[in-house]
């Protein structure tokens, strides 16, 4: 290197700036390995690997030539001797040197921004990322995720799908999130739906074809009673799913509200959460009729503070990764129709009875849940010679809870609604009640046997 280079690197900044390049780099190298060896997978280790190393690196390359210039101020001054600038000379065997140090050092600064880059972005886009960094907050629709029918799904796929657009705005709605969290001012619980989650045919039906007819399905539902021998109850419900394909001319079942072969459903909510329509039309794309419904006392003003949406999967289907079960009962019951409670005597009533004190937080729960129903069973006599039984119907409600209630987050039974059924949220009656009325006094029908059959 020539001596006045030298003299230029040769200063506080540039050092420290170089000291920091060179321990980071060393740092980013090691862990990458081990990450791609698979031996951690904290997600804040990732935090500190992927991102704030890499900064960090960027910051000691960024205090290297700040430092040349400072000296060079510092110079020009007349602090020391007047400098030029060095002359490079490549047949002298010096610069050739230092040209070569130069070129192998910005390859290697080349390749650790690059793997950062990549490193950060994989982890910023990977689910431990999403459901456990911000963990207080998230906790609730990340234990929702795991035990949903998408868990194998990234989150990145749904609510943010393919394309550079919605990947540069998730990330600048992440970094207002993340200001929210460090200030402590986000909202207990998080809002749902949202509202700037990519329209259904974007997202959801990069898998699921819209255009598969599917014509009935059967369901089957459970529930049991609160008497000693927990008394089972079946319903049997054949659902008129149905579809829709333009290739076949075909709109049927419960699809039809959403398939556009032959018709298009618009709406306009008059509260933020989708529960309240005010306001539905249906345009027959055969011959162009177009039929508007009004709800019973909405206002103009009313409608005009909202945006109108046009009906896809996301309005019945709100929950598809985030299912929570709406009350204890149905928890229960959930749980004794896997057979991951046992059938205990008044197991059902005395488990839901557990489930339905507001506890103040996640430990007490656990711990109170367990006493509850371990000194009904000791006082019953069922405990000695049944207590595996026991055991394994108190860690069922102690999932049952863990899985829908969050005090810290405001979240408990029926925070937020399924539109799926009408049994436990108006769902399909926000719209089929009878009371949105055409001008022609047409109304939308709450006729059960347009959707289903019971048997």
């Amino acid at each position: 290197m020539p001596d006045n280079l030298r003299a230029l690197v040769r200063n506080a900044v540039s050092i420290t700036g170089g000291v920091i390049v060179t321990v980071s780099a060393v740092l980013f190298f090691v862990v990458f390995f081990i990450d791609f060896l698979g031996l951690h997978t904290n997600p804040y280790m990732g935090i500190v690997f992927f991102l704030v190393i890499p900064a960090v690196f960027i910051l000691g390359l960024l205090l290297i030539p700040i430092g040349i210039f400072i000296e060079r101020r510092r110079i020009a001054r007349g602090l020391t001797s007047h400098l030029h600038w060095p002359a490079i000379d490549l047949n002298k065997p010096s610069h050739r040197r230092g040209a070569f140090i130069v070129f192998i050092l910005t390859l290697v600064n080349v390749v650790v921004i690059s793997l950062a880059a990549y490193k950060g972005v994989e982890f910023m886009d990977s689910t431990t990322f999403c459901g456990e960094v911000c963990h207080t907050v998230m906790e609730p629709e990340y234990m929702a995720f795991q035990d949903g029918p998408h868990s194998r799904v990234t989150c990145v796929q749904c609510h943010i799908g393919p394309g550079a657009p919605f990947f540069v705005k998730s990330k600048l709605d992440g970094t207002r999130q993340v200001v929210a969290v460090l200030l402590n001012s986000y909202a207990r619980p998080v809002p749902s739906p949202v509202h700037t989650l990519r329209p259904a045919r974007e997202v959801c039906e990069q898998c699921h074809w819209p255009e598969k007819f599917h014509g009935d399905k059967v369901n089957v539902h459970r529930e049991y009673g609160d008497d000693e021998k927990v008394t089972e109850s079946i319903t049997t419900m054949r659902v008129h799913v149905g579809g829709g394909s333009e290739k076949l001319g075909i709109a049927t079942g419960i699809h039809w509200h959403m398939n556009n072969v032959d018709n298009e459903v618009r709406y306009i909510a008059t509260d933020d959460k989708r529960q309240m329509m005010g306001y539905v039309s249906v345009t027959d794309h055969r011959t162009g009729a177009k039929r508007e419904y009004y709800a019973e006392g909405v206002t103009e003003e009313q409608l005009k503070k909202n945006e109108p949406r046009t009906m896809d999967c996301m309005d019945c289907h709100n929950r598809p990764s985030h299912a929570f079960d709406p009350s204890p009962e149905r928890a229960v019951d959930a749980a004794i129709a896997t057979g991951e409670m046992p059938k205990l005597p008044f197991v059902r009533r005395e488990a839901v009875a557990a489930l339905k004190v507001n506890y103040p937080d996640q430990v007490s729960a656990q711990q109170d849940i367990a006493t509850r129903l371990t000194s009904f069973y000791k006082g019953t006599g069922d405990y000695n010679t049944r207590r595996g039984e026991v055991d394994r119907a108190v860690a069922a409600a102690q999932r049952a809870y863990s899985r829908n209630v969050f005090p810290k987050m405001n979240v408990t039974w029926g925070t937020y609604p399924n539109n799926i059924g009408h049994t436990s949220s108006p769902g399909c009656f926000r719209c089929h009640d009878d009371r949105h009325k055409s001008k022609d006094g047409l109304v939308i029908k709450q006729d059960c046997d347009l959707c289903h059959d019971m048997e």
